[in-house]
């Protein structure tokens, strides 16, 4: 699957919606650690790969959780990780950008989606409906200073 968005924010300031567990809180998820050698990393620090990462959303409770690694971060245009059901899938997101006039083109390829009925149900239709939302509150959020997330836990 394959998600496309123009975004009008810099290269940089996009890479560090991914890379940092600040950014990725700021449009994502309601919590986000990452972490290296065991040791979470400060909220502004950039991932890299070999480090892991535990995601946690906004009206899910915290047994709702999701971990994994990061595979590829070149500190300028590329963020790829698992996102993988916690190791029940081969599935992963690669995150490239490019900039473009007064803005950046946000290129998200989520890949090695399980084929199943229910890989199709849970994965393929979920993800891109979760993807959607969420790159659209991204772009609303740096580009308006609206967060589109409702917060609650209920």
């Amino acid at each position: 699957m394959c998600k496309k968005i123009f975004i009008g924010a810099t290269i940089e300031k996009l890479y560090n919606a991914f890379a940092t567990s600040g950014g990725m809180e700021s449009w994502f998820l309601r919590r986000c650690d990452y972490t290296r050698d065991g040791m979470i990393l400060a909220q502004q620090t950039d991932a890299e790969a070999g480090d892991e990462y535990t995601f946690l959303w906004h009206g899910w409770p915290d047994e709702t959780v999701e971990k994994g690694q990061i595979l590829a971060a070149n500190n300028i245009d590329v963020f790829e990780f698992t996102f993988d059901g916690n190791g029940t899938t081969n599935m992963i997101v690669k995150i490239t950008l490019e900039g473009l006039n007064d803005g950046t083109m946000l290129n998200l390829l989520q890949y090695n989606i399980p084929t199943t009925e229910e890989g199709r149900y849970n994965w393929h239709l979920g993800c891109k409906t979760g993807w959607n939302f969420y790159l659209t509150n991204l772009k609303a959020i740096l580009e308006h200073n609206v967060d589109l997330r409702n917060k609650d836990v209920t």
